[in-house]
């Protein structure tokens, strides 16, 4: 999310008379650590407060556009290589640079955006993929050929319930490519306390679970 965006939702909320802190709440559930700082909330709800229109940054004088500099580009392209979940803080500390500029940087010229990671169960080989594929293959041919009826098939799944709070969906973000697909997560084995829930059904009702 751009600034900008952040500035049109801080108008709004302001608009509507809601106080700064509930606004800055509001934009760190949603957008977590990408949200503007509570300072720049509340710097930004007073200029709404005091008439002001604008939502883009003030000009500066002496600002060249030869910040945009290919050395600049790559410094910010190898952090965010070295550690995908970085947020715009992370980026902006690390380089030395404007918020602003960092996001011009990465959505202008390295046509990058941030997208939440795809968790998966398990990392299967192919050799285990294909053995799957083996196994169900006839079991859909029966079904192709009325050998079984769609009432006839059961089927399942099982999971295991943590006894621990879940990450928020922010953490697992990754920066990748305008056409890459997002990134996974594989589910890990962890030694702490969790319940195996278990579900078979049919196109009737559930058979069973535990």
């Amino acid at each position: 999310m751009t600034d900008e965006f952040n500035r049109y939702y801080i108008k709004i909320r302001v608009i509507l008379g809601i106080d700064s802190k509930t606004t800055f709440n509001e934009l760190t559930q949603a957008l977590g650590p990408d949200a503007l700082s509570y300072p720049m909330v509340r710097k930004w709800a007073k200029r709404f407060r005091e008439g002001r229109e604008d939502v883009s940054d003030d000009p500066r004088s002496g600002r060249s556009i030869s910040i945009f500099t290919d050395e600049n580009i790559e410094r910010v392209r190898q952090v965010i290589e070295d550690d995908p979940h970085s947020t715009y803080d992370d980026i902006t500390v690390e380089i030395g640079l404007s918020r602003g500029i960092i996001e011009r940087i990465i959505h202008d010229c390295l046509k990058i955006r941030k997208v939440t990671s795809r968790w998966v169960a398990h990392q299967l080989t192919d050799e285990q993929k294909q053995e799957r594929f083996r196994i169900c293959h006839p079991n859909l041919e029966k079904f192709g050929n009325e050998t079984w009826r769609l009432c006839d098939i059961i089927t399942g799944d099982e999971t295991w319930i943590y006894h621990r709070k879940i990450d928020r969906k922010s953490s697992n973000s990754t920066w990748v490519g305008a056409n890459e697909p997002p990134r996974t997560v594989i589910r890990r084995n962890r030694s702490e306390s969790r319940t195996l829930f278990c579900l078979f059904f049919k196109s009737t009702a559930s058979c069973s679970y535990t």
